[in-house]
């Protein structure tokens, strides 16, 4: 993913300025001036609510980067553990935090405006980024990538077997992928959560309290091959992971 630095409008010159050791990227297309923004369900940014959603991004930044990036160096020294942080400020893009590494294998923690404007305090945004960061370190991309190898192969070698054509063969490998990438998806939230709390904690925050953003969001239940697990659930993997569970 090739984010490109930009500095814009006043927004992004606050959060370069304020980035600390965390380093913020600001993207925007073609170079025009920065959406308003908005938040699920609230409105459009007014710039009071908007230069404090900044100042909050970027204050979080700062004192959760330092804290992923020891435990990363601690837990996963293997791994690449110089997090760039960044804001995805595609227009009409839902409330949403990601993990993925760009082209060189750094890992990208990448927020969404949609997001930055729906957390509600820095304790809800220090545990998302912290969970985010806990995928990284757990390798979750990788091991995802290899449940989906490994699901391909099984479809795909049992569809050989039973004489499938090319294109059932090919069909059976990407439902095999699919289903192998998905099979342990819960399991890796789970394990973010727990991580990401511990992270959140140690960077000062209220992990708990910030957890609490699942309570606001829409309940995936215990679908079959869901991606994500039910909110009680990881609530309740955070209550344990700091001991108050």
């Amino acid at each position: 993913m090739d984010w490109t630095a930009i500095r814009i409008g006043w927004a992004a010159a606050l959060m370069v300025a304020l980035a600390g050791c965390g380093e913020v990227v600001v993207q925007q297309p073609g170079g025009g001036p920065a959406p308003a923004g908005a938040s699920a369900g609230s409105g459009a940014f007014t710039r009071d609510r908007a230069e404090l959603a900044a100042k909050q991004f970027v204050s979080v930044v700062a004192t959760v980067e330092p804290v992923a990036e020891r435990v990363c160096r601690q837990r996963s020294p293997q791994l690449n553990c110089d997090f760039l942080i960044v804001v995805d400020d595609r227009p009409d893009q839902p409330a949403n935090a990601y993990q993925t590494l760009d082209r060189s294998g750094r890992p990208v923690l990448a927020f969404t405006l949609g997001l930055i404007a729906d957390v509600q305090n820095e304790d809800e945004l220090a545990f998302v980024m912290s969970h985010e960061a806990a995928h990284h370190i757990a390798n979750h991309l990788e091991r995802q990538k290899v449940s989906a190898v490994t699901g391909a192969q099984v479809l795909g070698g049992l569809a050989t077997m039973s004489g499938a054509s090319n294109a059932g063969i090919d069909l059976a490998v990407r439902i095999g992928a699919a289903v192998g990438s998905r099979t342990y998806s819960k399991d890796f939230e789970l394990e973010a959560d727990a991580l990401g709390a511990r992270i959140a904690r140690d960077a000062g925050y209220d992990a708990l309290r910030g957890a609490l953003y699942f309570n606001r969001i829409p309940d995936p239940g215990d679908r079959f091959l869901g991606s994500h697990p039910p909110n009680s659930d990881r609530l309740a993997t955070v209550r344990r992971s700091l001991g108050q569970g």
